[in-house]
């Protein structure tokens, strides 16, 4: 953003979608790029939001809606199995009411719909002109996107969970950053907020995972300290192994691995990609002055191992139920990292954008990038 921009607080925020208002949010990141959407509640969306989204902010329009909401609307995933891309639902479109569907007031009117109260999944129909997206349970907590932000700020604001939102673009449809997010905001008098803050805001007053157990364990690289973690919305159990005094301050050396039974059982892995097996990861970790390794517990069904396998193959996977991928459970392991009093990270993976770290505060400092 240009030098001397305000940002506006979440409180702020919150209190502009209580009031049926438009704000640009942030998406901060570990490179210290940030992109931005425009986005309000659902249940206030009316004909001149989706109007301003398309025309302005040129993004393809969405709608977040929090999982349970998508289940109960019996909404499928648009693509299944693909771990990193975001959870969009098929398309969707007001039964009755509507004309082509397309219109600006089309639009807000399958928006409003898709969240009254009274409504049941035979008031949609499929496919249509609004794409929801299926938000993490935990929100920004567990996955520090779009849809979890936006989700999460109507909630706060005590409205339905949902809200409309749209990537901004610049003249030449590229993702808008730096200069052109600034005038775009001064232009349309948006206030403006940032992801890692809104993620802050949420950590000072509640987690999604709880440390219920901790002590010296012994492993083949020597004693390290084991913490598990209960996590509070699906009930599961991460664990976290740590090596020498953490310090916020000084580098860690880190790793957060999400489970995988071919990788971290047999030990395959594709051709053309080398990544960090859990053993290697645990050696490094042992070795150096101070070291985190924090394993996310992701259950696999039998037809995510078999889209494995055939990925392994060479062969197209077949359609598999989407899981959370290492990169969307970085809210977990933020958490985690947190609670551990980590704060500068060199991190052993590649060197990818992670969203709102900051608002764990934490901070890359380090990729270290696994050998053959």
């Amino acid at each position: 953003m240009s030098e001397g921009w305000t940002y506006q607080d979440p409180d702020t925020l919150i209190s502009e979608l209580r009031h049926g208002r438009m704000v640009l949010l942030l998406l901060d990141n570990s490179g210290g790029t940030e992109t931005g959407i425009v986005a309000m509640a659902a249940e206030l969306c009316e004909a001149q939001h989706i109007t301003f989204m398309a025309r302005q902010a040129r993004g393809l329009v969405c709608l977040g809606l929090t999982r349970s909401r998508c289940d109960f609307l019996n909404l499928p995933m648009m693509v299944e199995g693909k771990n990193d891309s975001a959870p969009f639902t098929l398309s969707i479109e007001a039964a009755e009411g509507i004309e082509t569907g397309i219109s600006a007031a089309d639009r807000a009117r399958t928006v409003r719909v898709a969240v009254a109260p009274e409504t049941v999944a035979a008031d949609l129909v499929q496919p249509g002109h609004i794409f929801p997206i299926a938000a993490a349970d935990g929100g920004l907590l567990t996955r520090a996107d779009r849809a979890e932000a936006t989700t999460d700020l109507a909630r706060l604001a005590g409205l339905f969970p949902a809200a409309v939102f749209t990537d901004v673009l610049d003249d030449q449809g590229n993702m808008a950053e730096g200069a052109a997010l600034s005038i775009f905001a001064e232009r349309h008098q948006l206030p403006v907020g940032r992801l890692s803050d809104l993620v802050n805001y949420r950590l000072a007053n509640e987690r999604t995972v709880e440390r219920v157990r901790s002590g010296v364990v012994s492993t083949p690289h020597g004693g390290l300290h084991l913490h598990a973690y209960r996590d509070l919305h699906s009930g599961g159990l991460h664990l976290a192994l740590t090596h020498g005094e953490l310090d916020a301050a000084k580098p860690t050396r880190v790793r957060v691995h999400v489970t995988s039974i071919l990788r971290d059982l047999v030990g395959t892995t594709l051709e053309d990609r080398v990544s960090w097996r859990f053993e290697h990861s645990l050696a490094e970790i042992a070795a150096c002055e101070r070291g985190a390794l924090v394993l996310i517990d992701r259950p696999e069904s039998a037809e995510d191992v078999l889209a494995g396998i055939d990925r392994l193959l060479g062969r197209p996977p077949a359609e598999t139920p989407g899981q959370t991928s290492g990169y969307a459970s970085i809210g977990l392991g933020a958490q985690i990292l947190n609670d551990l009093g980590v704060g500068k990270i060199e991190l052993l993976g590649a060197p990818l954008k992670y969203n709102a770290l900051a608002g764990f505060g934490l901070e890359v400092v380090d990729f270290i990038a696994a050998s053959d």
